[in-house]
């Protein structure tokens, strides 16, 4: 990214990194409650043009200056990390793509304006799109760890019954074909919404179209390393290794060539 983009990009990853770190730092519901509330105040006070004394607030405030920028995403983001503290399992698709959009669809909406400057306006669902796909990602990569550490099932009841796939059988992190129906029903919605991005990359700002399209092809790699680990999310932390990143990298700047 030229440095004028990357540094805004930063300032909205600090934003994103203080809601999540309230969540995740806090010992008690209370307090990252309060936490929450705290930094929705500072988000209010920012947006009557009552700048925090906080540096990511400064920086957020030149982003504003800078870009065409929403403040909805931002509210939107921190409603998400609420979902997150009062995580209730989803029950169907459309509950778990809600959820992501709040937690990830919004991050891709307070991007878009910095990574297409001029057509942002006609990209807030691609922008979406990609942030979805991202995190419907995270979740099959982690299905394993989400259940043994925080607790959580981020898996639809209703797609989990109809693939015949129990909460026991979660519990003992069994890989079957009811499971592997299940992964995949997901991966495809997934892998559906990445596409729907790349329809539109050319829409995308030039010096944005390569970062932007690298950051989707690493991370819809992972689904294709828990294929290849037998769909094992659960004994396997699934990541892209730095030599695919590197294909990738040739790959992508290929695309683009197109």
């Amino acid at each position: 990214m030229p440095k004028s983009k990357a540094r805004a990009i930063y300032a909205i990853y600090a934003f994103c990194r203080k809601a999540d770190d309230s969540i995740d730092e806090a010992s008690s519901i209370e307090e990252q409650e309060k936490a929450l509330q705290q930094l929705k105040e500072q988000l209010d006070q920012f947006s009557e043009g009552n700048i925090p004394d906080d540096p990511i607030w400064r920086a957020l405030e030149d982003v504003f200056h800078t870009y065409e920028m929403s403040l909805q995403p931002f509210y939107d983001q921190l409603q998400g990390q609420t979902m997150d503290f009062n995580f209730i399992q989803p029950e169907t698709l459309e509950d778990l793509e809600r959820y992501s959009y709040y937690v990830a669809g919004s991050v891709g909406l307070m991007l878009l304006p910095i990574l297409a400057t001029d057509r942002h306006h006609e990209l807030h669902e691609s922008a979406i799109s990609l942030g979805v796909a991202m995190q419907i990602t995270n979740i099959l990569r982690d299905v394993g760890e989400d259940q043994r550490e925080i607790g959580r099932i981020y898996l639809p009841s209703e797609l989990m019954a109809a693939s015949g796939y129990s909460e026991q059988d979660l519990q003992q992190e069994t890989v079957n074909t009811s499971f592997i129906e299940l992964w995949e029903r997901l991966a495809a919605r997934s892998e559906m919404l990445y596409s729907l991005f790349k329809k539109d990359l050319r829409k995308f700002d030039e010096d944005s179209q390569f970062p932007v399209l690298l950051s989707a092809n690493i991370y819809q790699e992972i689904l294709d390393v828990v294929r290849s680990n037998q769909y094992d999310s659960f004994t396997i932390r699934n990541k892209t290794t730095l030599v695919r990143k590197l294909c990738l990298y040739r790959k992508t700047k290929k695309q683009l060539k197109r």
